[in-house]
């Protein structure tokens, strides 16, 4: 399989940037699943019905979520109603958090590829353990037997606690990607076992900015302990950041892994390969 996964979509900036590039990144790379990280998609903070659905019309097959889950209150039911909506599965029993934390979905040719959502827990919301959550979900849905492919998007402050997911679920997972930190890392590689990784798959957002926000609060509030306001999303032209995934048939383990960066400030970086999948 042919899949793309794109990191932190950031406001405006970041659902335009996406709406121009992504229909054409389909195309061109024969994308046959495409996961994006939405939990900061509206006006930088959390998701709602709206801003899914371009998203979706963008060409996105499914949105993952994180730490700003549930700051658009209306996602709280909102994502009981939409399956293509994720959030991290490791919420603990008795929240009874709405939705899911992972879905086996299946492409128009038939193939079936698993998505799972995790959120860290070195500085971050205290939740259940998130590699006892995947260990469950990977042993109920064992990749070259009940899936295609499996993306595991690892929501994490920590790039220890990535790097251990990554080596956690290698051999059991085609893809292991590090969303939340906003800034594409440059550590693309396949694991041991045949897993592809990278810490952090980076935003899609507007890079004059102080990841993906208006420098000037963030700048305030570093060097003069004292806030302004809110946080804004930067409204420049969006740098559109990712990973591109091309699975072995059969056992689902990656053989290629490149990032994908285009627009914007940032390098420009698409991968090259032919129009039609190769599976």
């Amino acid at each position: 399989m042919r899949i793309a996964f794109f990191g932190d979509v950031i406001g405006r900036s970041g659902r335009d940037g996406l709406a121009e590039h992504l229909p054409g990144l389909r195309r061109r790379l024969g994308l046959e699943f495409v996961i994006v990280n939405a939990e900061n998609a509206a006006a930088g903070f959390g998701i709602t019905e709206s801003t899914a659905r371009e998203l979706f019309e963008a060409g996105a097959d499914c949105l993952t979520l994180g730490n700003h889950s549930w700051d658009q209150k209306e996602a709280l039911t909102y994502i009981v109603r939409e399956p293509r909506l994720i959030r991290p599965l490791n919420y603990p029993i008795l929240a009874d958090a709405p939705g899911r934390g992972a879905q086996l979905f299946e492409t128009e040719a038939g193939k079936r590829i698993l998505v799972v959502n995790l959120l860290g827990r070195v500085h971050m919301d205290s939740l259940d353990d998130p590699f006892a959550a995947v260990d469950r979900e990977l042993e109920a849905c064992p990749l070259g037997a009940a899936a295609d492919a499996v993306v595991v998007d690892m929501h994490a402050e920590a790039t220890s606690e990535k790097m251990a997911m990554g080596h956690f679920c290698d051999g059991r997972a085609s893809l292991v990607v590090g969303t939340h930190t906003h800034v594409p890392t440059a550590d693309a590689q396949i694991l041991s076992g045949g897993t592809a990784y990278q810490t952090d798959a980076g935003g899609c957002c507007d890079y004059d900015s102080v990841i993906g926000n208006d420098k000037e609060e963030p700048l305030r509030r570093f060097t003069t302990r004292i806030s302004g306001g809110r946080y804004r999303p930067a409204s420049g032209p969006a740098t559109v950041c990712g990973v591109f995934v091309e699975t072995h048939p059969g056992t689902g383990l990656a053989r290629r892994i490149e990032p994908i960066r285009l627009g914007g400030r940032l390098s420009q970086h698409v991968p090259q390969v032919d129009a039609v999948a190769a599976e």
